[in-house]
């Protein structure tokens, strides 16, 4: 990895572990709903303008219920979900369980033909992941540390996550990824402005600038800036190594949680969190040495 890539490699894991934190604030003054207008419409004023210009986002339009249905499955329900969830749920907690996105990918993609999955070590990866989520959610739901509701929640807004990009590789693999979030952005924007709208004038006079500072932030850092950084991460390092960030993303969100935050540290996260990350780790390196062995020998024999 170049110098570029690391770089931007920490970069982005630093910058999509902080919505959980941001998030806690804007909570103090914001209903969920008014959380994501705000943020997806700044994102949106952001990144609109620069399809436009770029001339892409007329491609995207042309493809609108595809990147509407990436808009329901990426934003519209984990958006949602999320929030709701961090209500009753810390930020570190809520941070571990969205780590198990990589899971629920490589079982999807397995299910659908990817031989890669089935090879030994990733299913190792997997059942170790597994029996971490295992061990956070039930030790710390069984010493009344945890809700399981609010888990599931989570663990919905995962599947969401990992279902969301097959649709981008299926049906829009032809149309830019910048204009494609561009527009998902304009579409949940129009999908949460009434609800939003229904509390916004009540919650504006009276939000803390502490609020005020988490929804800006998630709207400008964790949205507009994150998917530049990210788009241009994935042209440096490549899709399958980019998915690693999820380990950066963690490790910031539980930092910033017990250090900032004050949250606890519980049993049940120093049990499932190393466990989820290696089994993580493992998962996915064994899928990338798998495809990167199955090229070179379709090279080797064409």
């Amino acid at each position: 990895m170049t110098t570029k890539g690391l770089a931007l490699f920490l970069l982005a894991g630093v910058i999509w572990g902080v919505p959980y934190f941001f998030t806690e604030f804007a909570l103090e003054s914001f209903s969920t709903p008014s959380i994501i207008w705000l943020r997806v419409t700044i994102g949106a004023l952001v990144l609109i303008p620069i399809a436009m210009r770029s001339g892409a986002l007329k491609k995207a339009i042309k493809y609108w219920p595809w990147v509407l249905a990436f808009a329901a499955i990426e934003m519209v329900g984990p958006w949602y979900l999320i929030p709701e969830a961090q209500r009753s749920v810390s930020s570190g907690v809520a941070s571990l369980i969205i780590t198990t996105v990589p899971f629920f990918g490589i079982l999807i993609v397995g299910l659908r033909g990817d031989k890669s999955v089935w090879h030994p070590k990733t299913i190792a990866g997997l059942a170790i992941g597994g029996l971490g989520v295992i061990g956070l959610i039930g030790i710390d739901v069984f010493r009344d540390n945890l809700e399981l509701l609010p888990i599931l929640m989570l663990l919905v807004s995962a599947l969401g996550y990992a279902i969301a990009p097959i649709i981008v590789s299926d049906k829009l693999n032809d149309v830019p990824m910048f204009a494609v979030i561009a527009l998902a952005l304009g579409m949940v924007s129009v999908i949460y402005a009434v609800p939003a709208w229904t509390t916004l004038p009540t919650e504006m006079p009276e939000a803390s600038l502490e609020s005020w500072l988490g929804v800006l932030s998630l709207g400008v850092i964790t949205t507009a800036i994150a998917f530049v950084v990210f788009f241009t991460l994935i042209k440096e390092i490549g899709p399958a190594r980019a998915e690693l960030i999820v380990f950066v993303n963690v490790a910031v969100a539980v930092g910033l949680g017990v250090v900032v935050l004050q949250e606890p540290f519980t049993i049940g996260m120093m049990v499932g969190f190393p466990l989820i990350i290696f089994g993580s780790y493992l998962a996915i390196k064994q899928r990338q040495q798998y495809i990167r062995k199955s090229k070179r020998t379709l090279g080797a024999s064409s």
